[in-house]
């Protein structure tokens, strides 16, 4: 069986989370794909490199094997609704766009998905819990910051073209207001690309879930335009690929994003 994800422990409070980055597909699950969701196009591409940088500034890193066609780890366990308008479950059985993913009559059984929440969502909740804890009660605080990555230009989802930085706080509520305002900070001082927080995308179930200022763990999610570091169907083929020459320009900012988290968690914290 494949390991349904992968920790890298570091040794700063920062936790960078990539639940949707995993391709690996149950049997069933990929016996039961039409041809067109084969190409796992709702997957976070390339988000483990585009964010490779994050083990120099020390932070711990939990990334995903399975697909979110097997199971969306982003979503509650008891599939409860997130977003009010189109979006897709725990237990997708259409892509973004609304074209269903299953050819008839092959939509996975009841008993494959508990074994997903069992195999696959279960484990990566406990071990994302488990390193909070362990960041928490190493320096007195935990940051969670969960990566994401979604195409520009999607029409069931959103009206015209997304901003290429969606940064999500819920509504300040899964961190404090004031590393909300660093955040947004920085995505100000830059004018390359544009962004927005807490729009369409004000964090899903991780940073909901997770966040908990109150108890000094403060949660953020950014959402990434894929036209920002690869190719979006409607670009020159290949699909789907990285694009160095794109992520040359993001990255600095990421990186800058993630600094300021851990810069304001220092600051914030040595105050006691």
């Amino acid at each position: 069986m494949i390991e349904s994800y992968q920790l890298t422990q570091g040794d700063t409070p920062l936790l960078v989370s990539m639940p949707h980055a995993g391709t690996a597909l149950t049997p069933e699950v990929e016996a039961g794909l039409n041809k067109a969701a084969l190409s796992l196009a709702d997957t976070d591409w390339h988000i483990p490199k585009l964010y490779d940088f994050a083990a120099e500034l020390g932070a711990s890193r939990l990334e995903a094997r399975y697909s979110r066609y097997v199971i969306d780890l982003n979503r509650p366990e008891n599939d409860a609704p997130l977003y009010a308008g189109a979006t897709t479950g725990l237990f997708p059985d259409i892509d973004f766009d609304g074209d269903p993913l299953f050819r008839d009559g092959q939509v996975p059984s009841k008993e494959e998905r508990e074994w997903a929440k069992e195999h696959v969502w279960r484990p990566y909740h406990n071990a994302l819990a488990r390193e909070l804890a362990r960041l928490k009660a190493r320096f007195g605080y935990a940051l969670l910051f969960d990566a994401h990555s979604i195409r520009s230009r999607i029409p069931r989802l959103f009206d015209d073209q997304l901003p290429d930085i969606n940064l999500g706080t819920f509504e300040e509520q899964s961190c404090d207001p004031e590393l909300s305002k660093s955040l947004q900070a920085v995505c100000a001082a830059q004018s390359r690309f544009t962004h927005v927080i807490n729009g369409r995308f004000k964090g899903g179930h991780i940073t909901r879930g997770y966040g908990d200022p109150a108890n000094h763990i403060h949660a953020a999610q950014l959402e990434l335009s894929q036209r920002t570091y690869m190719n979006e169907p409607d670009d020159d083929q290949p699909i789907f690929a990285y694009r160095e020459d794109r992520a040359a320009e993001v990255r600095p900012v990421l990186r800058e994003v993630l600094e300021a988290m851990q810069r304001w968690g220092e600051a914030r914290y040595a105050k006691g």
